[in-house]
């Protein structure tokens, strides 16, 4: 795939994190032309941080020349001090897509031989060790992002079938040359949000497959509880205008349409109305799909953002009156504020905007579990879903349900703890030089550990609507819920009488996670 820098789509983000897509740049011209400002402002002898400067505190500390290589290898060496497991191998191939391609929109300063020392990575299925744990989302992910780039100077440890080997010997194997630096280089690649975007943007892939299924686990249950489809009814969603809301609402439609459960109960039904967990669902789950639509959108506009520091402008500004334009050195009287030949600071580093989009990314995960909990809860009250005790025939012998609800609740539970927005934290770093940070780097990690609970939650609902639906006999719910009915008995035998269960949580939340139980004509976000 041709690499357009500023320009990837999400449809390409997800082929690159599930390896598909080599990636190619062709037009070079950017990437040179800021490479040579970067090596005119290293032979001179004006100080350009980042460039013959010291890092953070250290900005006034003047480097020599002939120390310039050294200070961007020692910067790489001293910054990759991450712990914990490392990131999994999707959320590192978007890493190094996007650092490639905000480098190669020619404002980063680096020379080709960078921007194609990750794409030849990339292509060549080279996956560095980067541990997940140590960025506080602002002055970029700077552990994280050195981890990257240790690795691909050949110094760190890459990934292999799971497994930690020296870099070196994987760049050998794969023939990949290591990667030497130069002026900023260093700077500019471990500078920037991709760890953050790239932890957040494949959350939000995951999360787009875990809410189409969880449309389809609520379709299940709304039929297996004998509900009613009136609260799906159009009329209702247009006049409050919500778009989300709309459009879940037709999904729901389309999922009960031609339903004999509903038709037998459609005259003479004595309950006026549904529980929430049931009417409500366009509303909740729409409101869901509205949040993430919108951090999808912050979340494409920055895995194509320049988010490193000192920027690199060849157009040189002009002062307030047109006047000629700027060679270096200080701006006149009205001109905007920049830096020396052609080199700004500034704070496109911080991860606000990402820490934003995963905290509301939180809510909405956290939101589409706790209602698929409590319609389980439901389910298995008899007083509500009329069917047996704990969907089983013979409770009190048998407990059929009544723990998988407890595992439901308390990964619903887990999930609203997680779900306490990470951006309102700040610790001053860099002795206090960093003094407001975004956090945005857990913010976007901790959704992962919510998808795998809603994807569980989700699955033991599909486990107990099926149940619910088998009580129904001979009755048939919908075309497409009797599909995913199908497919998940495939898996899953129905549950008479108890029988170890846990295996079954483990194969339906299988499906989830692989999207084999989703809605048809889920919308994407």
């Amino acid at each position: 795939m041709k690499l357009t820098p500023g320009h990837l789509t999400l449809a390409q983000l997800a082929d690159i994190a599930a390896g598909h897509t080599p990636l190619e740049l062709h037009d070079w011209a950017p990437v040179d032309a800021s490479a040579a400002l970067v090596a005119a402002a290293a032979a001179g002898d004006a100080p350009v941080y980042g460039v013959n400067t010291g890092f953070g505190k250290l900005a006034s500390t003047r480097i020599a020349k002939d120390q310039l290589a050294a200070l961007q290898l020692n910067l790489i060496r001293s910054h990759a001090v991450g712990v914990g497991a490392p990131m999994s191998p999707p959320v590192v191939r978007l890493m190094l897509a996007t650092k490639a391609g905000s480098l190669a929109r020619g404002y980063s300063g680096v020379r080709r031989v960078v921007v194609q020392s990750l794409l030849d990575a990339l292509n060549a299925g080279f996956v560095p060790y980067v541990p997940e744990k140590g960025s506080v989302g602002a002055s970029g992910d700077l552990a994280p992002l050195a981890h990257l780039t240790l690795a691909l100077m050949g110094e760190g440890e890459a990934l292999v079938d799971g497994a930690r080997v020296p870099a070196g010997a994987e760049l050998a194997r794969l023939g990949l040359a290591p990667l030497t630096l130069a002026a900023k280089e260093g700077l500019a690649l471990i500078n920037g949000t991709q760890a953050s975007t790239a932890l957040a943007l494949h959350a939000l892939l995951r999360f787009e497959h875990l809410f189409a299924t969880a449309l389809a686990s609520g379709a299940m249950t709304l039929d297996a509880a004998r509900g009613s489809d009136g609260p799906f009814d159009a009329r209702i969603h247009a006049v409050r205008g919500q778009p989300g809301q709309i459009e879940v609402a037709a999904i729901y439609r389309a999922l009960a349409e031609g339903s004999a459960i509903r038709a037998s109960h459609r005259e003479g039904d004595e309950r006026v109305q549904d529980p929430y967990c049931l009417r409500c669902q366009p509303q909740v789950m729409g409101a869901a799909l509205d949040q993430a639509r919108h951090a999808a959108q912050v979340l494409l506009r920055e895995a194509n953002a320049v988010t490193d520091n000192p920027l690199v402008f060849e157009d040189v500004m002009k002062d307030a009156s047109d006047g000629p334009p700027l060679a270096g050195g200080e701006p006149p009287r009205g001109a905007a504020p920049r830096g020396r030949g052609g080199l700004i600071s500034g704070g496109n580093f911080h991860a606000e905007p990402v820490a934003f989009a995963a905290d509301n990314l939180a809510l909405a995960i956290a939101e589409v579990g706790a209602i698929a909990e409590r319609r389980i809860a439901m389910l298995i009250d008899p007083g509500i879903s009329r069917l047996p005790p704990f969907l089983t025939a013979d409770a009190g012998l048998h407990s059929g349900f009544m723990i998988a609800h407890v595992t439901a609740a308390a990964l619903a539970s887990e999930n609203k703890s997680l779900a306490h927005p990470a951006s309102v934290d700040s610790l001053p770093t860099s002795a206090n030089q960093e003094d407001h940070v975004s956090m945005a780097t857990f913010a976007a990690r901790r959704l992962h550990t919510m998808i795998d609970n809603t994807a569980h939650v989700v699955a033991i609902e599909l486990l107990a609507a099926a149940q619910g639906i088998d009580f129904l006999r001979p009755l048939t719910s919908s075309e497409p819920v009797e599909a995913l009915h199908a497919r998940l008995r495939e898996h899953c035998a129905s549950m008479p009488a108890d029988h170890y269960l846990a295996p079954d949580i483990e194969r339906a939340t299988a499906l989830v996670q692989a999207g084999a139980l989703q809605a048809p004509g889920a919308p994407r976000f």
